[in-house]
């Protein structure tokens, strides 16, 4: 990551993820927040909704903004 740039940063999110397995997620599924707790506060892992870390968004070469995992925050 470019620390002199502002195009991608680290978030916390909320991620639609009912599996879990992929490293990037597009835009529609993540919701920026500005904590990790509130990131775990409003995630529900019963619908499949999971608190994590990111970095993003970037462009894909399909055209789509994406969101890379750093973590997992539960």
């Amino acid at each position: 990551m470019d620390s002199q740039s502002d195009v991608v940063k680290e978030h916390f999110v909320v991620i639609y993820a009912p599996k879990r397995k992929r490293d990037r997620y597009p835009e529609n599924c993540v919701h920026i927040v500005s904590t990790p707790e509130q990131a775990v506060e409003q995630a529900n892992l019963e619908q499949g909704y999971f608190a994590a870390k990111v970095i993003g968004p970037a462009r894909s070469s399909e055209g789509l903004r994406l969101f890379y995992l750093v973590e997992w925050l539960l």
